[in-house]
């Protein structure tokens, strides 16, 4: 019986599903590189995922369903992390561009202005702004 298969609960479910959403954004371009592949031991450690789960994760991230937040600073702080996992390898692919997209649409943002939000979050990201400025920044885009 692989990891998946066990029940998780509360954080850790929660860790698990956000770390799944990171990974389907590394692997948007079919290859973790070198900084995604840093990032994501870093957000592994930081989430206390063990290694078997990582592992199951990188081979199977759609295994894994999303877990939104109940919390809007919560939502946009993932989208802010998840934006910042495209543009490690200083380029951000259609593919990746897309795939944040749905994972925007499952974090609450309104599927009439997601591309609007998503495409103000990677310009954000390439202007290495912190967490309070992306805030303020996604928060005047997506009024809701």
């Amino acid at each position: 019986m692989g990891i998946a298969d066990y029940n998780l609960r509360g954080e850790q479910k929660k860790n698990v599903a956000y770390f799944a959403s990171i990974v389907k954004l590394a692997l948007a371009d079919a290859i973790i590189s070198e900084g995604e592949e840093k990032l994501l031991k870093r957000l592994a450690k930081r989430f206390h995922i063990m290694q078997e789960m990582y592992d199951e994760i990188i081979e199977n991230p759609s295994k894994f369903s999303m877990v939104t937040p109940h919390s809007y600073e919560e939502r946009i702080e993932q989208l802010y992390l998840l934006a910042k996992m495209i543009y490690v390898d200083d380029e951000v692919s259609k593919k990746e561009a897309r795939t944040l997209r749905k994972i925007a649409v499952g974090l609450g943002v309104p599927t009439n202005n997601v591309e609007k939000v998503v495409d103000e979050a990677i310009h954000l990201t390439l202007n290495d702004n912190d967490l309070d400025d992306f805030t303020s920044a996604i928060k005047r885009v997506n009024k809701i």
